[in-house]
């Protein structure tokens, strides 16, 4: 079924004009589009002849059925051209978009390609919703300039397509799911996207085919819209063509040509092409693509069956403007389809397919199977019993792919340099792709996209996440979870237990709860003899959680005795050089004086050209020519793939990732000096082992421990780096002797907790590819007085001449009852006198203070023009401020700067005078 089926029956005076309206009618086996106007017929004829004409030039090619009306001779005598600068594959949304974007961006020496007919993947299945409703803050802003980008295409292309701002409706059946909408609206409006909570009396105003007696609120976000995916499309390719992209169906790249880990060219079943840059937005077969080049690229994403129904028109049609409707507690939605419906969902036992890797050039609709649609249609008809008289026209059943964490994929490959990735859209392609691909594009021509992207960038994903039996898996729990309920704090439970410590098993016995990071076990906290395990397990909430006093028990140890945390799983380097080649690469990739005497630890930086953090980490100088690094648990891939940039190629140069060989134990709290000294026989005092210094000692039986006097979260104590083969032996020697000081083990929770209340920022939440040192009060951590070069030091010069546009800022919350309010979480509004000033980038409660912290940037936005001036200190102390949860705001005291000594003890809250945190 096609959308042009209600004319194939009516002969065409012009054989000439049939054949270019048939390369639109093969686009689709499926319609969910109104019949195309007399307008858009035209629009079609003037773009075919555009192809027409482009034909002559080398490399065009039409598109669809045009060429497979051609002989087979005829098709391979259209010669591909010998080079471009760069080469896309796919002719979806994601690759059209791309190939918009980097002609838009005065790119044009580029080439797409397509080994079927033009938007015949999983683009012509999708359902046409529009949503900028979206949990991540990048994807929101991603689905937003889609929707402004597809408002404007037909006007910029002529092409008309099927764009109508509807609105969407997201029902809540529950408090919590409300609480979640309230959360997404307070984002929403902030950033100028209409949307407000409604009541269940509102959504049968907007929707009166609905049933709401169930409902306890909604959100409606009245810009939102649809469109047709396929006629987007087209327009995109149309406008990429027209500005010079070279666009040829029919042929599949077989693999892509690299040496010395640059992009080189690609291999067709049409010949070579020497390219700078490959971009594989092949969609469903990405992750085939990726394994089938010479250096191969993993690409973590994996297939699985959706479905969605078309019925006939309702007794009383469903008007054109009628909202669209996601009823995530009934796991469907719901859109007009021709005054009937279109409605899908994501089921609780998915389907993946295509694990074995089965290919085809097209993606075809798969076989009906309504024993599995069967709870979709029972919650479909619950919400919409009207429809229980309406003829059922269609079950699809079309692929859609899904990735580990549920969050799509772009950027560079970390082994391939010029390798760049878009796919993996969680069935978001429609709404996520125009963003996407602008972001892609300037990340391509400009060095770095304009926004902070790393939860979507490739290099998150380490080798194991690309596994097949770990994919199959873990997509089978991610489907389900695009509409479950998002709430704080929440593990994945498929792909557990790839990376442990040798410490693990003992561990687990003594009651440690497991969360995952780059698919190490870490853990969270400890759960006494004496609680329920199953009922921690459960309790998911965005009020207190169960674990509260669990965790108050591990950092009040932390504080007063001494608590050790397992933190192997953070990333670990060694750089060493025969010569000085180590100390002068390091001095030119890290922001910070490495230049520091044998045994010294410095916190550093390694920025990028625009001063903004692409790394923090800590760097000790073992000898005169090796160094030991320790970075964030995400960062092995990144910094690995950096480090391997822009290194010279020397040697005698040395990167070696150790982070498999070394177990790390922080031993946390005033008697943690007791514990060693009592271990090594050596004195542990400050007068004697300095803050910030490492040496390498035994520990009990163990020899050649790295000892370092620093716990990442200004608590005093040490880090012990143990060779693995040890690392049971030390543990046990360490518990045994601490037990006389009050020993216990502690998580990540407690970690949390004690490093946000001394203002530590930490990269991936509070520091990113976009923030610089002089944003977030790490001018100690530069060398810009010291006349050494480094990356990012003209952009820091410039940035400290013209003031900073925001800076990171510690918020503790005054009116907030932990007990009975909503918790912050991330990525709250921040208001200043009133005004919208930033979002919060992490939060934790402080057991110190007794209150909740928040970190986040503050901005000055122009209250004329909106754009963003200087911040000051003086800005920054003359606000009044309050974080916005979930659309209720509390009153936060602000400080910019942490005073060490403030924390050197207990103290309560009824004994600080919070108007010492006010910014000095």
């Amino acid at each position: 079924m096609c959308i042009f089926d209600g004319h194939k029956n009516q002969k065409r005076a012009s054989d000439s004009l049939e054949l270019k309206l048939k390369i639109v009618n093969s686009m689709w086996d499926l319609g969910i589009e109104p019949r195309p106007s007399a307008r858009t017929v035209v629009m079609l004829y003037r773009l075919l002849s555009i192809v027409q004409r482009q034909r002559t030039s080398p490399g065009w090619q039409t598109w669809s059925s045009a060429r497979s009306s051609t002989s087979a001779a005829e098709a391979q005598s259209i010669a591909l051209p010998a080079q471009a600068q760069v080469v896309i594959c796919g002719g979806g949304i994601m690759g059209t978009s791309v190939a918009y974007h980097l002609s838009k961006m005065g790119w044009q020496d580029i080439v797409l390609l397509e080994q079927g007919r033009l938007a015949a993947g999983s683009t012509r299945f999708c359902a046409g919703i529009l949503s900028t409703a979206r949990h991540s803050s990048i994807e929101q802003k991603m689905a937003d300039y889609s929707n402004k980008l597809y408002h404007q295409l037909e006007q910029e292309t002529g092409i008309q397509t099927g764009y109508l701002r509807t609105g969407s409706i997201s029902l809540a059946q529950t408090q919590d799911r409300l609480i979640s909408l309230k959360r997404i609206n307070s984002r929403l409006n902030v950033v100028g996207i209409p949307s407000e909570i409604i009541s269940p009396k509102k959504v049968a105003e907007l929707h009166p085919l609905l049933n709401v007696h169930d409902l306890v609120g909604a959100m409606h976000v009245p810009e939102d819209a649809v469109v047709s995916s396929a006629d987007v499309a087209l327009a995109l390719a149309s406008a990429a063509s027209q500005n010079g992209v070279q666009i040829y169906d029919r042929t599949s790249v077989l693999h892509v040509l690299t040496k010395k880990g640059r992009v080189t060219g690609v291999d067709t079943d049409k010949g070579q092409i020497e390219c700078q840059y490959f971009v594989n937005c092949a969609g469903q077969w990405a992750y085939e693509l990726g394994l089938s080049s010479e250096e191969p690229v993993s690409i973590p994403l994996h297939a699985c069956e959706h479905f969605y129904l078309l019925t006939r028109p309702c007794d009383a049609p469903l008007q054109s403007s009628t909202p669209t409707v996601v009823d995530a507690d009934g796991r469907i939605y719901i859109r007009n389809w021709q005054g009937g419906v279109l409605s899908g969902g994501f089921e609780k036992n998915p389907k993946p397919i295509f694990t074995e890797g089965k290919n085809q050039l097209e993606i075809q609709n798969l076989r009906e199977d309504w024993d599995h649609f069967e709870p979709l249609l029972s919650s479909l008809l619950r919400r919409m019993p009207g429809l229980e008289s309406v003829e059922i026209l269609k079950l699809v059943n079309c692929p859609e792919t899904f990735t580990a964490d549920m969050k799509c994929i772009m950027g560079e490959s970390p082994v391939v340099q010029g390798y760049f990735v878009l796919a993996g859209m969680n069935s978001a392609g429609l709404s996520l792709g125009g963003g996407a691909g602008k972001l892609l594009a300037e990340w391509m021509v400009y060095g770095y996209p304009s926004e902070n992207v790393w939860e979507l960038d490739l290099q998150r994903f380490g080798a194991l996440q690309g596994s097949r039996t770990f994919l199959r898996h873990r997509v089978m729990e991610v489907m389900p979870l695009i509409y479950d309920l998002k709430v704080p704090r929440w593990d994945f439970q498929t792909g557990r237990q790839l990376r442990t410590s040798p410490l693990y098993d003992r561990l687990d016995a003594q009651g440690a709860r497991w969360m995952e990071k780059h698919g190490f076990e870490r853990p969270k906290y400890f759960v006494p003899p004496n609680k329920d395990l199953l009922a921690l397990e459960q309790s998911k909430t965005f009020y207190k959680p169960d674990w509260f006093d669990i965790v108050e028990s591990e950092v009040k140890c932390c504080k007063e005795a001494v608590c050790v945390i397992d933190m192997s799983s953070f990333t670990k380097f060694e750089i060493t050089s025969t010569g000085d080649q180590a100390l002068e690469s390091l001095q030119y990739l890290f922001s910070n004086d490495l230049d520091v005497p044998v045994g010294h630890i410095v916190h550093t930086g390694m920025l990028n050209e625009y001063g903004g953090h692409e790394n923090d980490c800590s760097i000790a100088r073992l000898t005169k020519r090796s160094f030991f690094m320790i970075s964030p648990t995400d960062q092995q891939v990144h910094c690995w793939a950096w480090l391997h940039k822009y290194l010279p190629k020397d040697s005698n140069l040395l990167l070696e990732d150790v982070t498999w060989k070394y177990t790390a134990l922080n031993l946390i709290g005033p008697r943690a000096v007791d514990v060693l000294s009592e271990l090594s026989y050596a004195p542990m005092t400050p007068d004697h082992f300095p803050t910030l210094f490492c040496k390498e000692m035994s520990v009990g039986y163990a020899n050649g421990i790295r000892v370092m006097s620093m716990t990442h979260t200004g608590e005093p104590g040490f880090m012990l780096y143990i060779p693995i083969e040890y690392a049971l032996h030390v543990y046990n020697e360490v518990m045994s002797v601490g037990q006389k000081y009050g020993i216990r083990n502690a998580g990540y929770y407690a970690l949390r907790s004690l490093r946000i209340e001394k203002f530590f920022a930490f990269w991936g939440q509070d520091l990113n590819t976009l923030t610089t040192p002089l944003e977030c009060g790490g001018e100690s951590r530069v060398k810009l007085e010291k006349g050494i070069d480094f990356i990012g030091r003209d952009a820091l010069l410039q940035q400290k001449q013209t003031g900073v546009y925001k800076r990171l800022v510690m918020f503790i919350l005054d009116d907030h009852d932990t007990d009975l309010d909503l918790w912050p979480w991330w990525g709250e509004p921040i208001y200043r006198n009133g005004k919208y000033a930033g979002k919060t980038t992490s939060s934790a409660y402080s057991y110190t203070l007794e209150r909740h912290v928040c970190l986040g940037y503050v901005h000055n936005f122009s209250e004329d023009s909106g754009e963003e001036q200087v911040v000051t200190a003086d800005f920054i102390n003359r606000g009044e401020y309050e974080i916005d949860i979930a659309g209720h705001r509390f009153q936060a005291k602000a400080k910019l700067y942490p005073v060490t000594s403030f924390f050197t003890h207990k103290r309560r809250k009824d004994d600080v005078e919070l108007s010492d945190f006010h910014g000095k």
